[in-house]
């Protein structure tokens, strides 16, 4: 029976042969393996610390505003139009519009666009420091024509931010686009505060 001497050929690639040379290529190759699933680990948690930061940040500083400034002594007192927000509506939207600028920014600055436009990064804190300025300014010290000018300069640099972020990330530049609703919006709020 020749069948039983023939010797079975295999392929260079089949696992069940091993040679020392493969064996140390293989080694090679899952220390590789490894230690580029540790710096993409190590990436991925760098970027989440980052973004917990940049959503954090602006976020914090909207609620201690609030804490601080938020409370509207005459904004309930006054005869407002039906469609006027009450006064938590507008602390939880301003909440809102902190959190989707910070996420906005933090993919603009996860793709080096603030490195590149570094205008982008003045307009986002000049709206950011404007959007802080605005509540202390129309509910606390009641001057609502100055809001008015804080809101459209708000506005203004919302529109730089939204151009600026849509060249460097497109999707940054359409979280922007629900803020720049609410700041018209507020604007318009604000406007009707004037002839009260």
């Amino acid at each position: 029976m020749e069948s039983q001497t023939l010797k079975q050929r295999f392929r260079d690639d089949d696992p069940r042969i091993t040679t020392t040379t493969n064996d140390k290529d293989n080694n090679k190759n899952e220390k590789n393996r490894t230690s580029r699933r540790e710096k993409r680990m190590g990436m991925a948690k760098r970027g989440l610390r980052s973004l917990a930061v940049a959503v954090s940040l602006p976020l914090s500083l909207t609620l201690l505003n609030i804490y601080l400034f938020g409370s509207g002594h005459g904004y309930g007192a006054l005869p407002k139009p039906f469609w006027f927000p009450p006064l938590w509506l507008i602390h939880i939207t301003c909440m809102a519009s902190s959190f989707l600028m910070g996420l906005s920014a933090w993919l603009v600055w996860a793709e080096g666009g603030f490195h590149a436009r570094p205008r982008a990064l003045s307009l986002f804190m000049a709206q950011l420091g404007l959007s802080l300025a605005w509540l202390p300014i129309v509910f606390w010290v009641g001057a609502s024509w100055v809001g008015l000018v804080v809101r459209l300069a708000v506005f203004g640099a919302l529109v730089g931010c939204s151009r600026d972020f849509r060249e460097v990330n497109p999707i940054a530049g359409d979280l922007v686009k629900p803020c720049l609703a609410w700041a018209a919006f507020l604007a318009i709020v604000n406007l009707k505060l004037v002839f009260l």
